[in-house]
């Protein structure tokens, strides 16, 4: 039987299970899109067959049958692998409504956990079937019972990679402000030394850690300037540990310095970015470092601190960011997809992929950098590309966001797992 789009969105709604609520899995789907983005080349005219929760087949159209599959017919729309959020905080929500002080310090955790199920649905709903969650900022390891949640299927969201706490060196992160005889809950974990951060490490990874965040620099003291915070030393001791139990470490890092150690260390992506040089590009690529440069989070930021976008010339902050990015690009650096998505709001984690096409990238690149590229820079064999084996996880979207990287925001379904999640 072949199905329309719309005749799927009507007939089928969510394809709620009757008992459980949950979306159905049909054994065998055949997906006949106009065209394939595969993760990393676009193809006219394929079709996807699904079967259960992984991809059975890709490929012509016209070549793939089944008997018992479903066929469901989206005429007019892009099949892309489900999205990778490279860089998002599900427990925090943007700065405009509550300042980054106030959701640590004042909004109960109850409170944001609520939220941040919220958060989880409008990034699956927007096509994001990954995200990879980058700090709990002060909601301690809230982010593992979230995943917890999602895998058991109790709250719908994309699967997560979590950090939990993330490090930072002691007086070095926030809140920030307050008398200095007060002790303020950080919304990082305070880590120095050697036997000190090896604990730390292992306790984050005790508790459900997939990857280790490692402050590398941040705004010191009362002038609030971005300095290094952990030695060389420091940083390599902490890539160690969590390498031997199989974790990445991944750094904030926005000032050279920062950068320079976090790359000689090992650390596998630098977050931000916003202070590179042509210099540390060259050693990024020479070290197979990628960078994750948010750019979508410096523009909010500059916008809720007044900047009038469109009306008025772009802050040096933003200028800037758009030098060392094209410098970044003319390096050769691997770009990683990631917004930085809890400084704006969950669900508009396009608004990441159309900036990188404004700083600089071509739409193809720009979603290569949130599927193939974020799945292999992630350790993501499973997902990331559409290829027989891999997880059934897709977004179907009207149009072609390789010519025009608005469709990406077009969203008429996503798949997870074979599940159709949003006809």
């Amino acid at each position: 039987m072949v199905f329309t789009a719309s005749f799927f969105s009507s007939a089928f709604g969510p394809l709620e299970d009757d008992r459980t609520g949950k979306p159905k899995i049909a054994s065998n789907i055949l997906f006949k899109p106009d065209r394939v983005f595969d993760g990393e080349t676009l193809h006219e005219g394929w079709g996807v067959l699904v079967k259960g929760e992984k991809i059975e087949a890709v490929g012509p159209a016209a070549n793939l049958r089944s008997a018992e599959a479903d066929v469901i017919d989206l005429k007019g729309m892009t099949l892309l692998p489900g999205l990778i959020e490279g860089h998002s905080h599900l427990l925090l929500h943007p700065y405009n409504e509550t300042t980054w002080d106030d959701q640590v310090l004042k909004e109960p955790r109850a409170y944001r956990i609520a939220r941040a199920t919220v958060h989880a649905r409008n990034t699956l709903r927007a096509g994001f079937t990954t995200v990879r969650d980058l700090g709990t900022e002060g909601a301690d390891y809230d982010d593992v019972g979230l995943k917890q949640a999602i895998d058991q299927g109790i709250i719908p969201g994309p699967r997560m990679i979590v950090a939990t706490r993330a490090l930072i060196a002691t007086g070095s992160y926030a809140p920030k402000g307050f008398s200095p005889d007060v002790d303020v809950p950080q919304g990082a974990e305070e880590a120095d030394g050697h036997d000190r951060l090896i604990q730390a490490v292992r306790r984050q990874i005790g508790k459900g850690a997939d990857v280790i965040k490692v402050y590398a620099d941040y705004r010191w003291g009362l002038m609030s300037e971005a300095r290094p915070t952990f030695t060389l030393d420091e940083l390599k001791l902490i890539v160690e540990v969590a390498r031997s139990s199989g974790r990445p470490t991944v750094a904030h890092a926005t000032t050279v310095e920062g950068m320079r150690r976090a790359i000689l260390a090992g650390c596998e992506t630098i977050e931000h970015g916003d202070g590179g040089t042509p210099e540390i590009f060259a050693l990024m690529k020479e070290h197979a470092t990628a960078l994750c440069p948010t750019v979508a989070a410096g523009d909010a930021t500059s916008q809720y601190r007044g900047w009038k976008k469109g009306v008025e010339p772009e802050p040096e902050r933003i200028r800037n960011k758009r030098i060392s990015f094209k410098q970044a690009l003319e390096a050769g650096v691997k770009i990683c997809f990631g917004g930085d998505v809890g400084v704006f709001a969950h669900g508009d984690n396009a608004r990441e992929l159309e900036m990188l096409v404004d700083y600089g990238m071509k739409p193809l690149e720009a979603l290569r950098s949130a599927t193939s590229v974020n799945a292999d820079v992630f350790h993501l064999t499973d997902r990331g590309r559409i290829r027989p084996g891999l997880l059934a996880d897709l977004v179907a979207v009207e149009g072609d966001p390789t010519k025009s990287i608005g469709a990406i925001r077009k969203v008429r379904m996503v798949v997870k797992s074979g599940e159709i999640i949003k006809p």
